[in-house]
């Protein structure tokens, strides 16, 4: 398909999706889960191969990481409250990293997934484009490992505001910090509605987690798979 009709009919789906969200605020109406929908739904009423849809999405593939290194503008902007904050923001970060690649680690065990599926699934806690890098480095497969992190991605944005509410969270940096770790992009996306400042500690808690992971595929990662294979 062509690069401007695919870029043209999926940034117009996902802002439409996006202005139905704001009116029917229903969890499966969230624009990253009902946009995909639409989008299979069409490729597949005008049989169009899915390789097609996927080779002209390639402008759209190639701004994953410009768009990722502009979040660090509202970093820059909160660099004194950063720096106030930087101790509880590592510890807080790494735990959580940690805790979300041993528990890909065990539910992958539960689930008796093979080898290729465990080692995919378990950078999904961070950004796409640095868990496809990741993914590649610890002998996974990163259309899978993608396909991973959409999901934690639209799960964490779908059920974190409940969770946020539940717990009675008011501080706005332990919004952010736990949208931005458990959700990455999409849980940043919803830090937005808590405000700046959340926005801004979602933004370096994914931009971190992201970085230790790598740390994490280097060492920890390949130390459980080599346990179990």
């Amino acid at each position: 398909m062509n690069i401007i009709i695919v870029t043209i009919l999926t940034f117009g789906l996902y802002r439409l999706t996006k202005a139905l969200n704001k009116k029917v605020t229903f969890p499966l109406f969230h624009p990253l889960l009902l946009t995909p929908i639409l989008i299979i739904g069409i490729i597949f009423l005008l049989k169009i191969p899915a390789n097609n849809y996927i080779s002209g999405a390639t402008f759209l593939t190639h701004m994953l990481g410009p768009a990722t290194i502009a979040f660090a503008i509202p970093i820059y902007k909160h660099l004194e409250l950063l720096k106030k904050h930087i101790g509880m923001i590592m510890v807080s970060v790494t735990v959580g990293s940690l805790i979300a690649v041993f528990t890909s680690f065990g539910m992958s065990l539960l689930l008796h997934l093979d080898k290729n599926f465990l080692v995919s699934v378990l950078p999904r806690s961070i950004t796409t484009p640095i868990a496809i890098e990741v993914s590649k480095d610890i002998g996974g497969l990163p259309t899978l490992t993608t396909v991973f992190v959409i999901i934690t991605g639209i799960v964490g944005g779908i059920i974190g505001p409940s969770v946020i509410k539940g717990l009675a969270i008011k501080s706005p940096i332990a919004k952010g910090l736990a949208l931005g770790m458990s959700a990455h992009g999409v849980g940043t996306n919803k830090a937005i509605e808590y405000g700046e400042e959340a926005t801004t500690f979602s933004t370096l808690a994914m931009i971190l987690a992201a970085s230790i992971t790598i740390i994490w595929g280097k060492f920890l990662i390949p130390s459980l798979v080599g346990f179990i294979y």
